[in-house]
């Protein structure tokens, strides 16, 4: 998308959008919020200061106010996140008087569980290990987080309420059947959930809830000047983490992140967009999905996404 169509996109009215399926959206959203607190005996939320991670926060604040959240919030950190994104995750966890569990990778490197290929490896996959450590360490039996189906091809086969082994693994063929919102919740000693409310929302509902909701966002998901190269059709910004590799040109270009994730496989995409109704107007017009416009780690196959959630992945 040239600039001049930017400006065009950014120019058309929004205000004749219809956004009222949002409300059976934040409803069905609420229930599965209510019904994990009273299925579940330690259950917690997957909080990464993300937009999807923001907009279920914003469900659960409704589900139950502020300082009345029932779970914990876990956080899986690589070491390699975003550091305005892990601050405004912080501020608010403090903001809605949230208990905030961090687990991070690193401590996982230390012990010896993770170990990297090379220094220069993304350390997004080993989330999976620190995960499962994080489980085993709480006993956490449902674990919420902000999937949706429209993200990923592996993510669409997924059920809202996942079940997982003793292992923590996902099989997509021992999927429980889940008619008129009917949730099968047994689980086995060892075994958990992993439940996603917003299963069923999409990236355009997302901007439309944060536009209607007037969520705040970290500043990365709005247009800002970055140095970024090209490499495999992506921009990968500049860091000290993701150096330019020989013979590649640092350009400047105004970009925004679709999804924030480890900084090693997350991209921004060129835009103009400065607020979220701008955001609403991008969305309609993608081709691509956030992922695959956005994350190296899922262009490595096919099938990357789906091994790694057999794995353990979230």
């Amino acid at each position: 998308m040239n600039a001049r169509t930017q400006h065009e996109l950014l120019d058309t009215p929004v205000h004749h959008l219809s956004n009222a399926h949002l409300n059976a959206l934040e409803e069905e959203t609420i229930f599965i919020l209510r019904e994990v607190a009273a299925a579940f005996e330690r259950p917690t939320l997957l909080f990464s200061g993300g937009k999807d991670s923001l907009v279920l926060l914003k469900c659960a604040e409704k589900a139950f106010g502020v300082g009345r959240i029932p779970y914990p919030l876990l956080m899986i950190d690589t070491g390699h996140n975003f550091p305005e994104v892990t601050a405004f995750r912080d501020q608010r966890a403090r903001e809605l008087q949230a208990e905030l569990i961090v687990r991070s990778v690193e401590d996982s490197m230390a012990r010896g569980t993770v170990r990297l290929a090379h220094p220069g490896e993304s350390r997004n996959v080993h989330q999976s290990v620190t995960l499962l450590e994080a489980i085993e360490e709480f006993r956490f039996d449902a674990l919420i987080g902000g999937a949706r189906r429209d993200e990923e091809k592996a993510r669409a086969k997924e059920r809202i309420f996942s079940h997982r082994d003793s292992f923590g693994q996902w099989n997509p063929k021992a999927q429980r059947p889940e008619l008129w919102t009917l949730f099968n919740t047994r689980l086995a000693p060892g075994e958990h959930f992993r439940v996603f409310p917003i299963s069923n929302w999409t990236e355009l509902d997302v901007w439309q809830y944060i536009e209607r909701e007037q969520i705040a966002l970290p500043s990365l998901y709005y247009t800002h000047p970055r140095k970024v190269v090209e490499r495999r059709g992506l921009l990968v910004p500049v860091t000290e983490i993701t150096p330019p590799r020989d013979g590649e040109e640092v350009v400047v270009r105004d970009v925004r992140f679709r999804t924030v994730g480890d900084i090693t496989c997350t991209c921004p995409v060129p835009s103009l967009a400065a607020t979220a109704g701008d955001i609403v107007i991008e969305t309609l017009a993608a081709e691509v999905s956030e992922r695959g416009a956005t994350r190296m780690d899922d262009k490595t196959s096919d099938a990357s996404m789906e091994k790694r959630k057999k794995d353990g992945y979230f």
